[in-house]
């Protein structure tokens, strides 16, 4: 079974940083960083940190798991919370960002509140209620 994993990232300013796709003949949407697990990965964690790297070129550190779900092409996805200080999206590295077919990356800084992320065409949208009931109780923003 193929697994996925995905960060919040959560900046120092208190905002999630996720990635604006703009394709030809689709609506935007943003998803949150992340990828699929390699072979090569020595554990998920380890994954997120490399995606992290390849589609930010940013260094974060993995709080918690925060949730996990099955998609609907039947992929176990990870999503973990973290805090990132720096990162360089000029810099990114991964192999899609190559690809001239695959339309826009536009890394956005989003407020952390559920009136923002309620306004989001998130992607995959069975996260978006989730993110917002863990806005809801406070859980995003983690321990200085």
């Amino acid at each position: 079974m193929t697994e996925r994993v995905r960060a919040v990232l959560i900046t120092p300013n208190n905002t999630m940083l996720l990635i604006k796709r703009i394709r030809p003949g689709i609506d935007p949407y943003w998803v949150i960083v992340g990828g699929g697990v390699e072979d090569t990965d020595a554990d998920r964690k380890a994954a997120l940190l490399r995606e992290i790297n390849e589609e930010i070129a940013g260094d974060a550190e993995i709080l918690r798991l925060l949730h996990q779900m099955d998609n609907p092409k039947g992929e176990t996805e990870y999503y973990y919370l973290a805090r990132i200080e720096k990162w360089d999206f000029d810099n990114r590295t991964g192999p899609e960002f190559a690809r001239t077919d695959r339309g826009e990356y536009i890394l956005e800084e989003i407020p952390l509140t559920q009136e923002a992320v309620e306004s989001l065409n998130l992607m995959p949208s069975q996260f978006k209620d989730v993110l917002c009931e863990a806005i809801a109780r406070g859980e995003l923003i983690p321990a200085l």
